[in-house]
């Protein structure tokens, strides 16, 4: 690829990742200016708390994108870490042990999708397709169609309290906890150099030594382990454990990450424009609940945005590799040297 290519290129990530940015500014200046109750404590403290599960899968589901891979089994595998949560629960088991169990639960599921991407060549979309049916439909056979709300207080305190006064979740710090470690591993270490590598070309990446299949079958493991978190942070913040916990929770994230700048095919993105396009798009969501709009209406907004996130990587690349080609034909013939 041409130099003034790649440098295109990296222009219009920037661009895109500046402008989600300014766009969540600019629709939170709106929304407290205009619209009734948004500025409410109680509501913003809500507005995160509701955004955070969406933050915590994007976290791994960003570094999968990255590195050209997906997951869609993500909202199955939280609401089978709920189900199996209100299960040992009704059994007696204490909450301190569930909570491991859900989690290794969560590496199992992630290395299911991750060995049969890296062990059998499958591609991801389909391989996690098939599992996100899987884990839902074990997650109805483990608590069938009961409903599991009598967790202990402290917990569920945890799970939907905010800290004394202020509209801050006590969820919130150990996600910029995870917001922290996730940033410098994709952008400060050899593991997220060699995960862009892979995005970019990974026969490439393969012959500079990276080994690829052990990273993107770290990569799944990790998107399991924060999914079964999820599952777990969703049954306490909504304080039932369900079977159906979680359904459609793909779609939102793999919105924001995309939104957010984050290229469908890998190798180009960062976290922080993800992180801006998950709470540009928890922002949206919260706005039109106050507005009364229709939850339907509100998943034919996040499959638009989707479609538009997918789309304008590649509109915007198509148009610097025009420029390019212009440039190219433009240029005036080498002048032949002097004998």
């Amino acid at each position: 690829m041409p130099e003034n290519l790649k440098a295109d290129s990296l222009r219009s990530v920037v661009r895109w990742d500046t402008a989600v940015g300014a766009l969540l500014i600019v629709l939170l200046l709106c929304s407290f200016s205009f619209v009734d109750n948004f500025g409410n404590a109680l509501n913003v403290s809500f507005l995160i708390g509701n955004t955070l599960p969406i933050a915590l899968i994007a976290l791994p589901m960003t570094m999968l994108v990255v590195s050209g891979e997906v997951d869609l089994s993500v909202g199955s595998t939280a609401g089978l870490s709920g189900a199996v949560m209100g299960a040992l629960w009704n059994e007696g088991m204490a909450i301190e042990t569930i909570i491991p169990v859900c989690l290794v639960l969560g590496l199992v599921c992630g290395l299911v999708n991750g060995l049969l991407v890296t062990r059998l060549g499958l591609p991801s979309l389909a391989v996690t397709i098939g599992t996100m049916a899987a884990y839902r439909g074990i997650a109805q056979i483990v608590l069938g169609s009961d409903s599991v709300t009598d967790f202990p207080s402290s917990y569920l305190d945890f799970g939907a309290g905010h800290i004394g006064d202020t509209f801050v979740p006590y969820a919130f710090l150990p996600f910029l906890v995870l917001l922290g470690i996730a940033v410098v591993v994709l952008h400060a270490t050899r593991v997220g150099r060699s995960l862009f590598a892979i995005g970019a070309s990974e026969e490439a990446a393969r012959f500079s030594g990276v080994r690829v299949k052990r990273l993107k079958l770290s990569m799944f493991v990790t998107t399991g382990l924060l999914a079964a978190l999820t599952g777990v942070f969703w049954a306490l913040h909504y304080a039932s454990a369900r079977y159906d916990n979680a359904t459609g929770l793909e779609l939102s994230v793999i919105a924001a990450v995309l939104l957010g700048g984050i290229d469908f095919d890998g190798g180009k993105g960062t976290l922080g424009g993800a992180i801006a396009g998950v709470f540009l798009l928890g922002t949206l969501q919260n706005v039109m609940s106050l507005l009364n709009v229709s939850a339907q209406s509100q998943i034919v907004v996040t499959g638009v945005l989707l479609v538009i996130s997918v789309l304008a990587p590649r509109v915007g690349r198509r148009i610097a590799q025009a420029r390019a080609r212009r440039k190219t034909a433009a240029a005036p013939p080498p002048v032949p040297a002097a004998p």
